[in-house]
């Protein structure tokens, strides 16, 4: 998305910063209601406090946490066109069965954890191994794949077919594993890390009998999603499950919520934020995202607001 928005921005630097800023509010909005949209609501998912179907009730919620940022924010596009560009573009032999290797993949997931109790990543796993096969298969026929285009491309004198054989290259999808961002990752290992110490050394409890116990769940999971923008949500995520507080299922939805949406408060405050200041490093910055924090915060009371009101039955 971000490359898209760069191409088609360039050099204005106020829509690129406003589109990456949507960007990350749709993002995190999408995926506070399915279990495979966002980290932290996988994690509620495969820490057994909801299950699958109960995450639906979020879903008016999330729309409303995206669509009332989004409305602002388009009363400050400017009024600008790019230039239109066409180009051909072919899809890459095997594409559209990847498509439902993934579908099949998300399926997999859901099964094995609805009906043998495996863990999610289990499905996700197997999911790679159908890749990994399909590569295998693409790879031993890619030979008379090419020699079949190669032979159609010379009947019908097409030039340009026979430049893009050229620059066919067997599907490895390790390789395209080994582009992940490690760094990423690395850093929410040590976040992760630092929070299991907290925990083993009673802190986290503390905060628990704090927030869980002194105060109104309501207001506590409130803050979760505020300090998710901080501290970034998974974290937090992560300490709110160590702490293990006893919540209603409308809690519960409320604090996967407010986690996820919260981190969309601060560009640093979700994985999202942070991929995209790296993809558009110097027109899409913190302090830029800092001047339409007031508008994100309008969505974010917006969608608690939403859920208190369509799922009281659940507190």
């Amino acid at each position: 998305m971000c490359a898209v928005v760069l191409k088609v921005g360039g050099s204005n630097l106020k829509f690129v910063n406003i589109a990456c800023i949507n960007i990350v509010v749709a993002a995190n909005a999408g995926g506070a209601f399915s279990p495979f949209g966002d980290i932290t609501t996988l994690m509620v998912w495969q820490a057994g406090h909801v299950s699958f179907s109960e995450f639906m009730p979020l879903f008016v919620p999330s729309v409303v946490n995206y669509i009332v940022p989004a409305l602002i924010m388009s009363l400050f596009v400017p009024k600008t066109q790019p230039d239109a560009v066409h180009a051909h573009v072919e899809l890459k032999r095997g594409a559209f069965r990847i498509v439902g290797l993934f579908i099949l993949t998300i399926a997999t997931a859901v099964a094995f954890h609805a009906v043998f109790h495996f863990p999610p990543v289990m499905g996700m796993m197997m999911g790679l191994a159908y890749l990994q096969f399909f590569g295998f298969f693409l790879r031993k026929t890619l030979p008379r794949s090419i020699a079949k285009k190669k032979a159609m491309a010379i009947a019908n004198n097409d030039e340009a077919a026979l430049k893009r054989l050229g620059s066919i290259v067997p599907f490895d999808v390790f390789r395209r594993v080994s582009h992940a961002e490690w760094d990423t990752l690395l850093f929410f290992y040590g976040v992760v890390m630092c929070v299991g110490g907290l925990s083993l050394l009673g802190y986290l409890s503390v905060v628990s009998e704090i927030m869980y116990t002194q105060w109104d769940p309501i207001w506590a999971n409130v803050m979760v999603g505020i300090l998710s923008a901080i501290v970034d949500n998974i974290p937090v995520m992560f300490a709110v499950l160590t702490m293990n507080p006893e919540l209603s299922m409308g809690n519960w939805l409320l604090v996967t919520l407010t986690a996820g949406v919260g981190g969309s408060l601060l560009s640093v405050g979700s994985a999202a934020g942070v991929a995209l200041m790296g993809a558009a490093h110097g027109k899409y910055t913190f302090f830029g995202h800092l001047k339409w924090m007031p508008v994100i915060a309008v969505g974010y009371a917006a969608s608690i607001f939403v859920h208190l009101s369509m799922n009281g039955s659940l507190f």
